[in-house]
């Protein structure tokens, strides 16, 4: 029993003696990799017996020793355990430094991190990945195993959680636990699955507990794939679908598998008319099954991917029938296995509206737009009505639309979200469209109107009126210094009228006014000052459907054509102004020029004001002076009424000087333009006073004059009631007549003067 005591005894002693015995430490020689994590690493093969080891990290060259980051070694040499702090970011080649050691580039070691990763493949296909995928029983897997450590004896295990929470490193008959890694990628299958549950089933590989680097997050990140029971289906992303659109059908069966997928026969119906398989698909092979044949493609084989599916994408477009269609994936050995999807392909739509009311002038730019849901790239336009072919002509050349050429039709494409628009400008149609009624058809095909029963179309009617000009000048007469304004509308969207004037000494004939987004246009005539008294012709050019002037000033005293217009250039510098405005109109006039036109004459007057009598007025009343004048409406009069009075007059009293001033603008009248001025005369005493207006902007100057006489008072008498007396005869006694007087020296000094004003009326600067 002693014997057996003491057995047990020792063998205790040699137990805890192995349990705190240290592990051999790693020997690492130059070039060797150490990895961060690793413990009692022996550097005596690099660094060799020294003192004050170091290990540096250098950025650039050897030979510039730039050292961004030191480990430092115990006393020993040696590193207990290579932290993530001791290492960072700076990864690679570290060199060997102590006493006595000079730089050795071949004393150095190079630090690495761990690195593992797994993932879960097909076992008889291992670059197709199954990750986050789901497979069926029938499947094989394999675990990938891939790493960089590269230290002798190195084991990690592979931990299977189960889809009921269970952990193993077993599964089914493969041993997953102390699985040797060496730095390269490695395969451990095939992975049996048909007794597998069916579930989620996620993986990771993982550092055992003795080794150095359990615990310290290097183990590899987890990997998922699920295991079903799934049979062979196929289904849809879209129950109907509008023609023109496309929708795609998924397959799942099993893994890498081969079926065949097509659309089952529809009794008297054209293959073009089915939805079609769009080619260059991953996984879609065989299409039609007659390669190059020109077979539509409704059939073909599909092989599923690693997670056992497949997506195949149909299109449709404007031939395909409007119905409902069977789609199949068959087993290719097995016909009873398969699986259907009904998809039905709806007409689309198409509509079409014109910007604005519907009229438009020829010249002007009309958007078209709708939308097109029965062709997702392309809808097709053409015009009908006067003058053009019976079905229809394109909207650029005006030229006949053919059946079935998309190219003699006006095209606009679609966009994603199944609108279109074009901007037709009718400028470019020069003489091919007349004024009158037009349709204007969008089609999702291209068929002309004998054929739009077969396809889906929507018609927009338009007004087209030929383009005009109106005109009118601010005044048929205009005073010498006033602005003379030309304004009117120019319809036919141009961009600006010429404006062409004639008159004595003069001719205009490089003047536009730019015609604004309403179709209105101003032009200004100014300094007038300078032209002579007399009458002047006006013609304001629009240039109509081609958008160019076609009559145009050419060298000077010359008029030019356009080429291709036949018109002779012709000089206009030595004609009268009557004559040269006649030879441009009979320019214009010519069967080869489209430009049209409109004309004005005006006639430039002397500047004159005219004053209207104003009479006697009483003292401290008010009244109003008008008066007459050919200045433009609205120019500005400056009125001053003032006393004629000049007489020294004494401080004790005010003065007898009165006066009032202001501004006042011309009227329209019926004939002549009108003025007129408001005069408070409180403070005028009785004299003479002179009217003087002036017009600054024409240097024009009138002046009348008239008197202000004393305000006889009126006396309103109130009856009396009376008793009767008895009178008695008076003596009546005649009172001699008070002397008349004479006026005062001012008001005589102003009549003195009467000759004088007159002649200032009729001045003129």
């Amino acid at each position: 029993m002693k014997s057996m005591t003491k057995l047990m005894v020792v063998a205790m002693i040699l137990a805890a003696a192995l349990v705190v015995a240290p592990a051999a430490a790693r020997v690492v020689n130059p070039g060797d990799t150490v990895y961060v994590g690793e413990e009692n690493i022996n550097f005596a093969g690099v660094s060799g017996v020294v003192n004050n080891i170091r290990y540096v990290h250098i950025s650039g060259s050897f030979s510039d020793w730039n050292i961004d980051n030191t480990i430092l070694a115990g006393a020993d040499g040696n590193v207990s355990e290579l932290t993530e702090s001791a290492v960072g970011t700076k990864t690679g080649t570290y060199y060997v430094i102590g006493t006595g050691l000079s730089q050795d580039a071949t004393r150095y070691i190079n630090i690495q991190y761990p690195d593992v990763a797994l993932d879960v493949v097909l076992n008889d296909s291992r670059k197709d990945s199954v990750a986050g995928k789901s497979v069926t029983r029938n499947t094989k897997l394999a675990f990938k195993l891939t790493n960089n450590i590269v230290v002798e004896g190195a084991k990690m295990n592979i931990e299977v959680t189960l889809p009921g929470g269970g952990v193993v490193t077993k599964f089914d008959k493969l041993n997953l636990k102390d699985r040797t890694v060496d730095g390269t990628t490695q395969y451990f299958g095939p992975l049996d699955l048909s007794n597998a549950e069916a579930g989620t089933y996620t993986a990771v590989a993982k550092w055992p507990s003795e080794s150095d680097f359990y615990g310290k997050g290097y183990d590899s990140k987890p990997v998922t794939f699920e295991v079903s029971t799934k049979s062979l289906t196929i289904t849809s992303d879209k129950d109907t679908v509008v023609r023109g659109n496309s929708f795609t059908v998924t397959i799942t069966g099993e893994s890498k598998e081969t079926y065949k997928l097509y659309i089952k026969d529809v009794s008297g119906l054209n293959k073009a008319e089915y939805p079609q398989i769009v080619e260059g698909q991953n996984g879609v092979k065989d299409i039609g099954n007659v390669t190059g044949s020109g077979v539509s493609p409704i059939n073909a084989t599909i092989e599923t991917n690693a997670g056992g599916t497949r997506s195949v994408q149909f299109d449709t477009n404007t031939n395909t029938d409007d119905r409902q269609f069977t789609i199949r994936v068959q087993d290719l050995t097995d016909p009873s296995t398969y699986d259907e999807v009904k998809v039905r392909v709806e007409e689309g739509d198409v509509t079409i509206t014109a910007s604005g009311t519907g009229v438009y002038y020829i010249g002007e730019e009309v958007t078209l737009s709708g939308t097109c849901t029965d062709n997702e790239t392309t809808v097709h336009l053409f015009i009908t009505g006067p003058n053009l072919p019976n079905n229809g002509a394109d909207l650029v050349e005006i030229k006949p639309v053919i059946n079935g050429n998309t190219g003699s039709f006006t095209t606009e494409d679609v966009e994603g979200d199944d609108t279109w628009s074009y901007k037709w400008n009718t400028a470019d149609l020069g003489k091919s469209l007349d004024a009158g009624g037009y349709t204007i058809y969008a089609a999702s095909k291209p068929v002309d109107k004998d054929h739009l029963s077969d396809a889906k179309y929507a018609t927009a009617s338009i007004q087209l009126r030929s383009g005009f000009i109106t005109a009118t000048s601010s005044g048929a007469v205009v005073a010498k210094g006033d602005d003379l304004t030309l304004t009117g509308t120019a319809q036919g969207d141009p961009d600006s009228v010429h404006v062409w004037i004639f008159g004595k000494n003069l001719q205009m004939t490089g003047e536009s006014a730019t015609v604004e987004d309403d179709g209105t246009f101003e032009y200004e005539l100014k300094n007038t000052r300078d032209l002579s008294a007399g009458q002047y012709f006006v013609i304001i050019q629009h240039p109509m459907m081609n958008g160019q002037f076609d009559i145009f000033s050419g060298a000077e005293g010359w008029i030019n054509g356009t080429a291709g217009s036949g018109f002779d250039k012709v000089e206009i510098g030595k004609l009268q102004a009557s004559d040269a405005a006649t030879a441009v109109i009979n320019a214009l006039d010519s069967a080869n020029i489209d430009d049209t036109y409109v004309k004005l004459t005006f006639v430039v007057e002397e500047a004159q004001i005219f004053i209207d009598a104003i009479g006697d007025k009483a003292a401290g009343s008010k009244f109003t002076i008008t008066g007459t004048t050919n200045l433009a409406v609205g120019d500005a009069l400056n009125v001053e009424v003032t006393s004629a009075a000049f007489q020294p007059t004494s401080k004790s009293e005010a003065s007898g000087f009165g006066s009032v001033a202001g501004v006042v603008n011309v009227q329209q009248g019926d004939g002549a333009n009108t003025w007129s001025f408001e005069v408070d005369g409180a403070s005028f005493k009785p004299d003479q006073y002179i009217v003087t207006v002036e017009s600054i902007d024409t240097d024009t100057t009138a002046t009348a004059t008239f008197n202000v006489v004393e305000a006889v008072p009126t006396t309103q008498t109130t009856p009396v009631e009376t008793t009767p007396v008895e009178t008695t005869p008076v003596e009546t006694q005649t009172t001699e007549p008070t002397p008349t007087q004479s006026p005062g020296f001012g008001a005589l000094l102003a009549l003195a003067g009467l000759g004088a004003v007159a002649f200032l009326v009729l001045r003129r600067d």
